[in-house]
């Protein structure tokens, strides 16, 4: 069975080489049960088996098996945000099973990254998309931004000081500080549905639109979704004033410029620490020496 090698390398990693070797009879069953074809495999994927499919009708589909560290809680808070937003910014569920972590999906085209469109035209429709998701969601099982925010927080120090501190001490200093305002400032009352990984890998072609995949899944503050805008594409974000692109996405969505800013330091920091981590490079470095220069820009 053709399965990616970096599923292969993370299932492994994560102690799941059963799940790899039982692979191939977990997809015969879902096609049974589901009345599907399972295709090839897509080269991209890193967290899960996804691999086209079709139904019974001969409709194209997704099938996504999640890795097995991410087959319970994750995939659960991912079932709720799809099966929530119905469609609308968001790919849409056909049918899940949680237990084994899987989804199936409604087949979309390229992504943003790949049809290669402008960096400001991109946060544009990043920002567009992000807005058609939020929506109040009480009773949903899903973890609130105070979590976020502190989980990050304890990720920053750890993975700062593993990965032999690669950047410098007052740039972890002011993504913790960012960190605890936006935990503070958390209000389950204006808490939305948010998608929690809005970034132009995860938008894909809908017919003249686009629709938001692998979503994270959090109860937070709308502007939590632009940082993710906010920490991409960090060598265009220093090439003029930094805080422009939050003053930008808060005009374009009616939210907080300052939200926008606190929480996009925190994604650089942390999404750059986890990349120099993993090796995934020149993002990490890139990300960090931004982060470095507007930790020390003045009134930083």
């Amino acid at each position: 069975m053709d399965i990616p090698q970096v599923v292969r390398n993370k299932a492994r990693a994560a102690g799941a080489s059963a799940w790899v070797d039982g692979l191939p009879a977990l997809v015969a069953e879902i096609e049974r049960e589901w009345s599907i074809t399972v295709g090839r495999p897509y080269d991209g994927a890193t967290e899960a088996y996804v691999a086209r499919a079709t139904t019974a009708d001969g409709s194209p589909a997704v099938l996504k098996l999640a890795l097995p560290h991410a087959a319970g809680a994750e995939a659960l808070e991912e079932i709720t945000v799809l099966r929530l937003a119905g469609g609308d910014g968001c790919v849409r569920l056909l049918r899940h099973d949680a237990g084994r972590g899987a989804l199936l999906l409604e087949r979309l085209g390229r992504s943003l990254h790949d049809l290669r469109l402008p960096v400001g035209r991109r946060h544009e429709i990043l920002c567009d998309l992000a807005q058609r998701v939020w929506r109040p969601a009480p009773g949903a099982d899903l973890p609130s931004g105070a979590d976020k925010g502190r989980s990050l927080a304890v990720f920053i120090a750890r993975t700062w000081e593993d990965t032999g501190r690669p950047c410098a001490e007052r740039t972890i200093e002011q993504a913790l500080a960012c960190a605890e305002r936006r935990v503070a400032a958390h209000d389950d009352e204006r808490a939305r549905l948010v998608h929690g990984d809005v970034h132009q890998w995860n938008a894909l072609e809908r017919g003249d639109g686009f629709a938001l995949v692998d979503p994270d899944g959090l109860l937070a503050e709308p502007e939590y979704d632009l940082a993710i805008v906010m920490r991409e594409d960090p060598v265009e974000l220093m090439q003029g004033d930094p805080r422009d692109r939050a003053r930008r996405l808060a005009s374009r969505s009616g939210l907080d410029a300052t939200a926008i800013w606190e929480w996009g330091v925190v994604e650089r920091v942390s999404t750059g620490l986890l990349c120099v981590a993993v090796d995934l490079q020149p993002a990490g470095d890139q990300m960090l020496a931004a982060a470095d220069r507007i930790a020390q820009a003045p009134g930083a």
